[in-house]
Formats: C-alpha cells, sequence, structure tokens
C-alpha cells in the first residue's frame, strides 16, 4: 500500500510542476499564484502546499526540471560514440538550442529565468557546475584520443564555458542576438582551435 501512496504522491508532485509551468509560460511566474495552480488542478491550495511549501518551491523544481532537460541532452552526446570534436560542436550548439528554444522565444519563461537567477542562484548554480563538467568530460575524452591537449582540464573546461556564454547563458542569448559578434560556428571554430593540439 505504501508503494501505491508513494506513486500517487509523486504523481500530483509531477502533476503541479506540469501545470506550474503551463501557467508560468501562459500569464507569467509574477501572476501566477498557487491558487491558481490549484484551481488548474481542482485541488485546494493546502493540498499543493502539501507537497511544495511555497511558490518559489515550484518555481525552483519547474526551473530544475527544465535545466534537468538540458543535462541529460548534453549526457547523451557526452556518453556517445564517434569523433570527440565533432560530439563537442554538437554539445555546445545544442545547449545553445535548448536554452533559446526554452527561455528566448518566450517571454514569460524568460521572466521566470530572470527570477531564477536572482532568487534561486543554487539551482543555476548546479546546472552550470553540471554543464562545465559535460564540457570538462569531452574535453578529456579529446585529450585521450588525441585530439585535444588541454594541460588543466578544470581550467579548459571553465574557459571553454567562459567563451560560449554569450550562446548559454538565457539572458545573454536575447541580449546579443542583435548585436555584432562572432557567430556560433565561427565562436565554436574559436574554442576547438584554442585546444588542438600545437603540432
Amino acid at each position: 500500500m505504501a508503494l501505491v501512496s508513494e506513486h500517487i504522491e509523486v504523481d500530483t508532485r509531477d502533476r503541479i510542476l506540469e501545470v506550474a509551468e503551463r501557467l508560468f509560460r501562459q500569464i507569467g511566474y509574477q501572476k501566477t499564484t498557487v491558487g491558481d495552480i490549484a484551481k488548474e488542478l481542482r485541488m485546494s491550495p493546502a493540498n499543493v502546499y502539501r507537497f511544495f511549501e511555497s511558490k518559489k518551491a515550484i518555481h525552483q523544481a519547474v526551473a530544475r526540471s527544465l535545466m534537468g532537460e538540458v543535462e541529460l541532452e548534453a549526457q547523451r552526446i557526452v556518453a556517445k560514440p564517434g569523433p570527440v570534436k565533432e560530439r563537442f560542436r554538437e554539445l555546445l550548439t545544442t545547449i545553445n538550442r535548448m536554452n533559446t528554444e526554452r527561455y528566448v522565444g518566450d517571454n514569460k519563461l524568460h521572466e521566470m529565468v530572470a527570477i531564477a537567477m536572482e532568487e534561486d542562484w543554487d539551482v543555476c548554480v548546479a546546472h552550470m557546475e553540471c554543464i562545465a563538467g559535460m564540457i570538462g568530460q569531452m574535453i578529456a575524452q579529446g585529450v585521450a584520443s588525441g585530439e585535444f591537449e588541454a594541460p588543466d582540464l578544470q581550467l579548459a573546461a571553465l574557459c571553454s564555458c567562459s567563451a560560449m556564454i554569450r550562446f548559454f547563458h538565457p539572458q545573454m542569448i536575447a541580449q546579443c542576438a542583435t548585436k555584432p559578434g562572432p557567430t556560433i560556428d565561427q565562436m565554436i571554430d574559436f574554442v576547438i582551435a584554442g585546444l588542438s593540439p600545437r603540432h
């Protein structure tokens, strides 16, 4: 019986997050109340608070879920076989594409990200560390295959992330869209050139 009730709890929690994300997209994070979420789910606000202690906790979980989708796709690319340089390019372009799709074309979700950056910084930091870790893993694979040269893997990963910031950071993607600067392919070429062995 305990397993069944646990399953129902997980299911309810997921439904709350699904509805919250939809409402955040439709009417915006600021305007959405726990009451709105509860009404959509035909439950009382008190019931929502059984699963999440505050609206901020719901917001964190939605942000975490959106970031988790990017992380899963990145992990899939890191684990794939094939030449590292090609997969490295795919990894960087995928992070950019997913962040652009999720946050930039969608003003309401963009507002949610801006708030996450201000209020739920720990969630953002954990995500950035995860992405930097995967970029580091891929650079390590490149070093092992002879495609890359990086005496300090951690530094190489941090420099690569810093170079890609205008293509990774949702607010910078939006702000830099119409500003002069390199294309994403030019930036990736630059990063790969920096990691390539000096013969």
